[in-house]
């Protein structure tokens, strides 16, 4: 399998079978004045592989080849059924998908890393008739809830506008060789911990962390200290835009106070505010940096440019013992409601999930949980590969803690218009902590209303 670096997917955007992911309640599916918007929720879909040529057209994102693997794999099983896929950077994927999907010519599957939008303005079918089909119920609920949403846009719960290909978790990579050089022995157990370790590193001469905030990637330590600080069921509520959600906590404000007084501190990089992702692991990998908050997605990669040298822990809590909270999200894909071939891409959807080829595929080149029905077993990997273990914190997750979404995907635009410049703020030492949710707050309230 080829192995690539994958860029920090602020859009990321599900799990081991078994995870606990903080839901909302509610049911139906979402209308809107658009003609799609309404669908049959009883209408008869195949699961049946046609056995005529069939082309389908995949819009993805640049830099993340793991569906064009699977796309390969699936051609060498059914010749024939070929791929016509094109490729856009994010931020042109995001702009241009409304439009595209909207077009007589939608593509037949998008990479869509929020569907809110997207499922209110009847641009999304409505895949329940393939859960049924399929027989899906197997998944456990907790792997899906992400991927529905509700009549009034609430996210968590509702109809299945999209499905995961790789289910990600998120935790702190380390350098074991500056782990050894100071003293740390064992992960830490606690926040205080983690920050101790920090000093010692720095004490030594040596880079805390190492964390890009060109586009605002500090949100991961941000949100991994207030996933312990806070209540994980309130960032949810957050994240889903659940009535009444707020990140203007106390919690929320502690999280940035520890931010900024590690900025302070010189546990950042100085030039963190312009150090974009690909320098970030650039840097990792040639030993610079005690700490890196990531997700599981770089296991593969790290495992073969470093070797023994890395480790990976979930972020700890702030007493020893609290259950596990981590940030992840299913690598989003949707079928828009105009696709041409909805039976055969919903076929492919469902073969990424159970087929046992596809499995292996997506966790030897993206590293992360393949999801799918409970009863299948993880493809084998190496028990000392780094692989095992962000599979192994992947199963601590499921097993007795908690998984929430990324705030980043609180809204469609919360993270370029709020996230990255506060950040970037604080890094700077321009605000301090207590300014950071009342203004994530605000941009959150006005993009709800608009």
């Amino acid at each position: 399998m080829t192995r690539t670096t994958v860029r920090f997917p602020a859009r990321l955007t599900g799990l081991v079978a078994t995870l606990s992911v903080l839901a909302v309640a509610g049911c139906g599916a979402p209308g809107s004045g658009n003609e799609t918007a309404t669908q049959d929720p009883d209408r008869e879909v195949g699961t049946e592989l046609t056995d005529e040529d069939v082309t389908l057209d995949l819009y993805l994102e640049t830099g993340f080849p793991l569906v064009e693997e699977l796309s390969e794999e699936f051609t060498r099983q059914h010749p024939n059924i070929t791929f016509d896929i094109r490729s856009d950077q994010f931020a042109a994927l995001t702009e241009n998908a409304p439009r595209v999907m909207a077009s007589d010519d939608a593509p037949d599957l998008i990479r869509l890393p929020t569907i809110v939008d997207a499922a209110k303005d009847g641009l999304l079918l409505d895949l329940d008739p393939y859960y049924d089909a399929f027989g899906w119920d197997e998944f456990p609920e907790s792997q899906l809830e992400q991927l529905r949403v509700d009549d009034d846009g609430t996210r968590g719960s509702g109809s299945l506008y999209a499905m995961g290909v790789g289910y990600s978790v998120t935790g702190v990579y380390y350098n074991t060789r500056i782990a050894e050089e100071i003293g740390l022995e064992e992960p830490p157990a606690t926040i205080d911990e983690l920050e101790d370790a920090m000093a010692e590193a720095k004490a030594a001469g040596e880079q805390p962390i190492v964390q890009f905030n060109d586009i605002g990637g500090v949100a991961f330590p941000f949100q991994a200290l207030l996933n312990q600080m806070g209540d994980p069921a309130e960032v949810a509520a957050w994240t889903y835009q659940k009535p009444g959600a707020t990140i203007d906590t106390p919690a929320a404000v502690e999280a940035a106070d520890y931010v900024g007084r590690w900025a302070e501190e010189g546990y950042f990089p100085s030039d963190a505010n312009s150090l974009d992702y690909t320098t970030m692991m650039g840097r990792f990998v040639d030993g610079e940096g005690l700490f890196m908050f990531n997700g599981d997605w770089e296991s593969a990669n790290l495992d073969s440019s470093m070797g023994e040298d890395v480790g990976f822990f979930l972020m700890p809590p702030v007493e020893e013992g609290n259950a596990p909270v981590a940030m992840g999200a299913p690598n989003t894909y949707a079928i828009p409601a105009k696709a041409e071939h909805a039976d055969e891409m919903a076929y492919f959807l469902n073969w990424v999930h159970t087929d046992e080829t596809a499995r292996e595929i997506v966790v030897e080149q993206g590293g992360a949980a393949p999801g799918g029905p409970a009863s299948l077993p993880l493809p084998e990997v190496d028990p000392d590969s780094l692989i095992a273990q962000t599979l192994a914190g992947a199963q601590t997750i499921g097993e007795s803690g908690v998984l929430v979404d990324f705030i980043a995907n609180a809204t469609s635009g919360i993270y370029a218009n709020s996230i990255r410049p506060e950040l970037q703020s604080l890094l700077d030492g321009r605000t301090s902590g207590a300014d950071v949710p009342p203004a994530l707050q605000a941009t959150y309230e006005d993009e709800l209303s608009s």
